[in-house]
């Protein structure tokens, strides 16, 4: 799923000594080398970018440092034909993939395999401070202002987000400034609805996924944003939980993900902390599904 609706968003890698533990042909097989291969947006803060700032690149690093693998990356823009073009696609004239590992789908992802979740948060709502909304702390907080404010509120929300139903429900669907879910611009990123338009005061309050607001309100200096994780609400799924993707048919590469990222859970949890990430509670350790839906 994209990260603007978030979630919509996540990625990849790659094992050694596969080959032989797998009922697959090495053609559909992730490679048995020592290389993990991630399947990584170029431009999407605060997941990832080229210059390997986002915490999913950090987090990557983590997971090959504890595999003793080197790290390598396929950059493809988070859009329409992701899966596609990264974790299903295969170098030119070769039948090795281009990448093995997406580090961020949303649990239940349905076109690859999935590890355990790794983390779990919510959408949040995001505002400037000092702005007249400062006692605006819940969704509830904001039906409860004056109408006449209220109704002159530009809401940001990216197009299919959980949030605009609430906002229909709610009867605040006009005041909606909506945004793409996936630009054909691959220079746009979802961040930009917080770092640019928040900031410029072309919306008044940016509802997004929790990850992008907790961000982008820690960077903004000159000008405070406050982000909110939203609360649940009867009907409507705020929150979900995220995985790492791999391919159908990679049991053994999969197994060997999720035992890394286990062993290294006190540190991604650092990670995420230290990039404003609002984190929930994980549900209790299940079996790792072999289908599951990307990011929310």
């Amino acid at each position: 799923m994209n990260a603007r609706s978030l979630p919509a968003r996540l990625a990849r890698g790659a094992v050694a000594a596969l080959a032989t533990t797998i009922t697959l042909t090495t053609a559909t097989a992730a490679e048995p080398q020592n290389v993990l291969r991630v399947c990584q947006d170029p431009n999407n803060l605060p997941f990832s970018n080229r210059a390997l700032e986002g915490f999913e690149n950090k987090i990557a690093a983590l997971l090959a440092t504890e595999l003793g693998w080197k790290i390598d990356y396929t950059w493809y823009p988070q859009r329409m034909g992701f899966i596609r073009n990264t974790l299903r696609a295969k170098e030119p004239d070769s039948e090795r993939f281009k990448c093995d590992l997406v580090i961020g789908v949303a649990a239940g992802f349905d076109m690859g395999a999935t590890t355990r979740s790794y983390y779990h948060s919510t959408y949040s709502m995001a505002y400037v401070k000092g702005k007249g909304l400062d006692n605006v702390h819940t969704l509830d907080d904001l039906l409860r202002l004056e109408p006449g404010q209220r109704a002159r509120l530009r809401l940001g929300v990216f197009g299919r987000s959980p949030v605009g139903d609430w906002l229909l429900e709610h009867g605040l669907i006009e005041q909606v400034v909506s945004y793409q879910t996936q630009s054909g611009d691959a220079e746009r990123y979802p961040g930009e609805m917080v770092e640019k338009d928040l900031v410029s005061g072309t919306i008044d309050m940016a509802f997004i996924w929790g990850p992008i607001a907790g961000y982008f309100a820690q960077q903004s200096k000159a000008v405070p944003i406050v982000a909110i994780p939203l609360q649940p609400q009867p009907g409507v799924t705020f929150d979900f939980e995220i995985a790492m993707a791999t391919r159908f048919g990679e049991a053994a590469y999969t197994q060997r993900i999720d035992e890394a990222i286990n062993k290294k859970r006190v540190q991604i949890d650092a990670i995420l902390a230290q990039y404003g990430v609002p984190l929930l509670a994980l549900a209790p350790p299940a079996p790792a599904t072999t289908r599951a839906p990307g990011k929310p």
